[in-house]
């Protein structure tokens, strides 16, 4: 338009013009009503209201097989069971008939059975959503694994595993993007409380500066390295003076050097001298060489060693190798 007039007028000129006089000027007041009249009303109920699509709107089936859906006795067109949450609800109905001759007392209890039967609908649908939204059927038939496995991005602790169990009868009461929304959250508070504690730890020991914690952190895995070492040969040294200690009673007396580790310990265990364990060990081995050999002999075992000991010493000796099991 402005190319139009010419180069007297700059466009915002024209403009200007053009509504001064064409929209708020005579013309434009005759021509544009203040009230449009006619105007198309807008009826769209808001979502979740009484007549809103949002109640009527099926959701998807399920990704199940026909195998599965006869397992369950899962109609997928109609996203229903053969089974549903109180089967019998429709016998509160189904019976019920409008009569012109009712009276108001009639006609109240025939309502409020259709109200106790919307109430029963109401329930298995909520019932429905509950497993449509935390996928109870595929939890069911074993396939919600490895989805979960993939969706998680942290592992789960026990103490937020058994959380999650105690929690379970509230699900009913929450979505399940909620109840993940609830763990995350308190994951992170978790995190974020370990990240002040570690913060205030560095500002008690004078660290102000982030750069200065890399250097603490070494010095601290240090300290703690020699620490643990220190413990650790100090736990040996005590298992030795323990181990010393057990074989104090037997450790002075003629023979001990001659046993193994074993015997030690069956010598203290006994409360046997070594120089009387070695006697009846050498008198048993003896006897069992010459009935191998096909000589008679005659056990000659001290009088010290009652049958308690001499089985218990058999049986270490056949359990050592020393003599066969038949011996014992």
């Amino acid at each position: 338009m402005a190319a139009h007039v010419g180069a007297s007028r700059t466009p915002q000129e024209v403009m200007e013009h053009y509504v001064s006089m064409y929209i708020h000027g005579n013309l434009g007041k005759a021509c544009i009503p203040d009230t449009i009249p006619n105007r198309v009303t807008d009826h769209t109920c808001p979502s979740g209201g009484p007549l809103s699509p949002s109640l009527t709107t099926p959701l998807p089936p399920l990704d199940i097989s026909v195998a599965e859906q006869q397992q369950l006795g899962y109609m997928p067109l109609r996203d229903d069971y053969e089974i549903e949450y109180d089967q019998d609800a429709e016998t509160l109905i189904s019976g019920l008939s409008v009569n012109y001759d009712d009276d108001d007392v009639e006609i109240e209890l025939k309502r409020a059975h259709v109200d106790m039967y919307v109430r029963k609908l109401k329930e298995r649908q909520r019932r429905k959503n509950i497993a449509r939204d935390y996928n109870l059927v595929p939890a069911f038939l074993g396939k919600d694994k490895k989805e979960k496995e993939k969706a998680l991005k942290r592992k789960i602790t026990k103490e937020e595993k058994e959380l999650r169990l105690k929690l379970r009868p509230l699900y009913q009461f929450m979505s399940c993007k909620e109840f993940d929304d609830l763990f995350e959250n308190m994951h992170k508070e978790k995190m974020l409380r370990a990240k002040i504690r570690e913060l205030q730890r560095y500002r008690r020991n004078g660290i102000t500066k982030m750069e200065e914690s890399a250097e603490y952190e070494a010095a601290r895995h240090k300290r703690e390295k020699r620490k643990e070492n220190k413990n650790l040969a100090g736990s040996k040294r005590g298992k030795e003076d323990g181990k010393d200690s057990e074989f104090a009673a037997i450790e002075n007396l003629p023979g001990f050097e001659l046993l193994s580790d074993r015997e030690k310990v069956l010598c203290s265990s006994l409360n046997l001298s070594p120089a009387r364990y070695v006697t009846v060990k050498t008198i048993i081995i003896k006897d069992h060489l010459q009935k191998r050999q096909g000589i008679p002999s005659k056990s000659r075992l001290p009088s010290y060693l009652d049958k308690v000991l001499k089985k218990r010493i058999l049986n270490f000796l056949t359990e050592s190798g020393w003599i066969s099991r038949d011996a014992s």
